[in-house]
């Protein structure tokens, strides 16, 4: 009998994240960074080469039928990958 091997990679996978997560205050200046963003995605690069910055959104409306209740989804999220040579 094979084993299910993708299901039990997720169920790891959210256990290990699930571990690492931590409840902190909301900092405003995040807050504010985030709400400037624009959608899509977007990648930056200093002069330098050294470190690049990305940015992505995710804005939608979400309707339960033609009149009924609705709701928005406002994803957003940033990202930076820095390199530094060392010696």
């Amino acid at each position: 009998m094979a084993l299910p091997v993708i299901p039990i990679a997720l169920a790891a996978g959210a256990f290990a994240l699930a571990r690492n997560v931590s409840i902190s205050p909301v900092d405003q200046r995040v807050e504010d960074r985030l709400d400037d963003v624009a959608e899509g995605l977007s990648a930056h690069r200093d002069y330098d080469g050294r470190q690049v910055n990305a940015a992505y959104r995710w804005k939608r409306v979400v309707r339960f039928g033609k009149t009924g209740a609705g709701f928005e989804i406002d994803a957003s999220a940033l990202g930076r990958l820095r390199f530094t040579r060392l010696g």
